[in-house]
């Protein structure tokens, strides 16, 4: 009996690990260029649930705004592969005060080669060549719009306009108490998410879906994300969909 239990365990394990093998995302997670920071970042950022989320093919054309040091960038890039293209935006202000050269040594890896770096301003963020596009994404940066003083319904159209019909654009943010809005954006790098969802149907889009990968029910959220609660916070993710 007991080596019967044992052998269906073992074929159990086999199975899921020849599924994970046959699963071009997870095997893109696995590649050996990675760096150990982004490995560590994988614990909290949950790389292999969110490329599923947003679905991720290649030869897609997709655009990663504010992207701050490029985690989900260089994702982006592995996911779309050498037939597709991303594009990668920061702003100026986010170059100068907070990336310095994290950006630029990521965008020269060598799996990054074919980025395509944009500096510009939060609400106005692709180039006109950045058209039909089939994904955009927003991680973690929604909220930091709002304190620093960017026109959000100027991004959403600009997000809107850029995209194919049937494009998505994904937001995903650290969420804010109820009834709270967008006022702690700045003291707790917070925004609720109802706030979010307002503001980008008013561009025209459509909620298709919701993730609870990244949520955490026990977070109070009553304090800044950059505390004890880091990488633990609750965080919401919402894929709206250009009908």
């Amino acid at each position: 009996m007991r080596r019967t239990v044992i052998a269906s365990i073992l074929v159990v394990a086999s199975v899921a690990a020849a599924e994970r093998v046959a699963d071009p995302l997870w095997v893109l997670l696995q590649a050996k260029d990675r760096t150990d920071e982004d490995r560590k970042n994988d614990e909290s950022r949950k790389p292999l649930e969110l490329l599923r989320f947003m679905d991720v093919k290649p030869g897609m054309k997709v655009a990663d705004l504010g992207a701050g040091s490029g985690y989900l960038t260089e994702l982006l890039v592995r996911a779309v592969g050498p037939s597709g293209k991303v594009y990668a935006q920061n702003s100026q202000e986010a170059v100068d005060k907070f990336l310095g050269k994290t950006w630029d040594e990521r965008l020269a890896r060598p799996v990054n080669k074919g980025v395509v770096r944009v500096v510009r301003p939060i609400d106005d963020p692709l180039p006109p060549d950045a058209k039909d596009l089939d994904l955009v994404t927003v991680g973690f940066f929604y909220h930091d719009t709002v304190w620093l003083g960017a026109d959000r319904d100027k991004l959403n159209r600009a997000i809107f306009a850029a995209l194919k019909p049937g494009g998505h654009y994904v937001v995903m943010d650290h969420a804010g108490r109820p009834g709270t809005g967008s006022t702690e954006t700045k003291t707790l790098h917070r925004i609720e998410e109802k706030t979010v969802l307002d503001e980008v149907k008013k561009a025209g889009f459509a909620v298709e879906k919701e993730g609870d990968f990244l949520r955490n029910p026990a977070d109070p959220k009553d304090a800044n994300v950059f505390g004890p609660l880091r990488g633990k916070t609750d965080r919401f993710i919402v894929s709206f969909v250009k009908r």
